[in-house]
């Protein structure tokens, strides 16, 4: 009899214990399932780096404006959605002026030459863009007669009083027109920017677009400033 009941209490001990057994390893293995998977969506997240190549096109709505762009040209993952919004930035390759991709992880990750060029969309707060801006404000800023610049540009410094420090005005003729105008780093500074030059021009309704380039890009400026017109006009659809 005591070796009966000690068989069936061993039976039942022996049962509990592979109960407990087998959810210990179930659990492990569903642990494991998850730190896989985690690892793998940590891995692609690590490797993009707050990249995306998304091509799902975004519909940015901004005044009286409509911004359709896809994801991977917008530049921060907050910004990466449908509806309104204050300020819309994006970078872009040039000459490509297409977003990121795994074929272009090099150029966005600055590994090759400097090529990407960073927009940035808001809503007008002066009535004149930078090349409007040069014969009221800039002239009387800055010191003259300049230097050549590349692509035939004239490089002006700043005058002290300015508030420009460490800058560079970069102009241009254009016949017929304003004249073309960027403000440019110079010095250690430059070295160091990605994307130094900076030009803003007024676009759809109402609205302010800055886009800032490598000072490499001067040289050629036309074609670069007719390649972000038809990048924009691609774009940005207004209500009118």
């Amino acid at each position: 009899m005591r070796e009966a009941a000690a068989a069936e209490e061993f039976e039942v001990v022996d049962s509990t214990l592979m109960k407990r057994v087998f959810y210990v390893f179930a659990a492990l293995a569903l642990l494991s399932v998850a730190i896989s998977l985690g690892g793998k969506w940590l891995g692609r997240s690590i490797a993009m780096a707050g990249y995306t190549d998304d091509t799902t096109v975004r519909q940015v709505v901004m005044s009286n404006n409509v911004i359709s762009v896809p994801a991977n040209f917008i530049r921060f993952d907050q910004a990466r959605r449908d509806g309104n919004a204050s300020r819309l930035d994006l970078y872009l390759r040039y000459p490509e002026m297409d977003g990121y991709s795994t074929a272009a992880r090099g150029d966005f990750n600055h590994t090759t030459t400097r090529k990407i060029i960073f927009l940035s969309f808001e809503p007008r707060m002066m009535s004149r863009d930078m090349s409007g801006r040069f014969a009221p404000i800039y002239s009387a800023l800055i010191v003259t007669p300049g230097t050549p610049g590349p692509g035939g540009t004239k490089l002006y410094g700043f005058t002290e009083k300015s508030g420009y420090l460490n800058e560079v005005l970069a102009v241009a003729e254009r016949p017929g027109k304003d004249p073309f105008v960027a403000r440019c780093l110079s010095g250690p500074t430059a070295e160091e920017s990605l994307a130094p030059c900076e030009r803003d021009i007024q676009v759809g309704d109402d609205l302010s677009l800055t886009y800032r380039f490598p000072r490499e890009l001067l040289g050629n400026w036309q074609a670069l400033d007719a390649a972000i017109a038809t990048k924009v006009a691609g774009i940005l659809k207004t209500g009118r």
